[in-house]
């Protein structure tokens, strides 16, 4: 069993990376451990392995306000990183969605033809757009982690 330290000690390992400025997680050959990356457009991208989940965060559907569509690509479709994949439309406008990364889709979430509203209500969770395996992993080294997208949503916001 393992002693109450040992969790302690993983415990304060989580949080300083979560404080640390973002940085690509070590990669063991072809898996990468999850991380989770911005772009300046608004999109996530959480990366587990060689799969990147992407969608829109709580901070654009905010300024979006009300969705009531969403466009997705098809599985198999490829991008390249900064291309527009799909959009997102709301009462008040509608917006390109960019891939972050270079890669092939392999999943889009359904559930959003259905339900576009689930971005208002969890943008970054089970409203995810598309599921794509990583074309270039080094690619994720020009996006923001989460302080550094925390402090573009705040020069934004001014």
């Amino acid at each position: 069993m393992a002693s109450a330290s040992f969790f302690a000690r993983a415990l304060v390992r989580t949080a300083l990376r979560s404080s640390r400025p973002a940085a690509p997680s070590p990669a063991f050959g072809n898996v990468r451990l999850m991380s989770t990356y911005y772009t300046p457009a608004h999109e996530y991208c959480k990366v587990d392995g060689a799969v990147a989940t992407v969608g829109i965060t709580d901070f654009a559907q905010a300024a979006l306000g009300d969705i009531v569509f969403v466009d997705l690509p098809e599985p198999g479709d490829e991008f390249e990183a900064k291309d527009s994949f799909g959009s997102v439309e709301s009462v008040k406008a509608a917006s390109d969605v960019y891939a972050p990364v270079s890669g092939k889709v392999i999943e889009v979430n359904e559930a959003l033809t259905d339900e576009p509203g689930l971005v208002n209500s969890d943008a970054e969770g089970d409203a995810w757009f598309i599921k794509m395996e990583v074309g270039d992993d080094s690619e994720l080294g020009e996006l923001m982690g989460e302080e550094q997208y925390k402090d573009h949503c705040e020069k934004e916001a001014q």
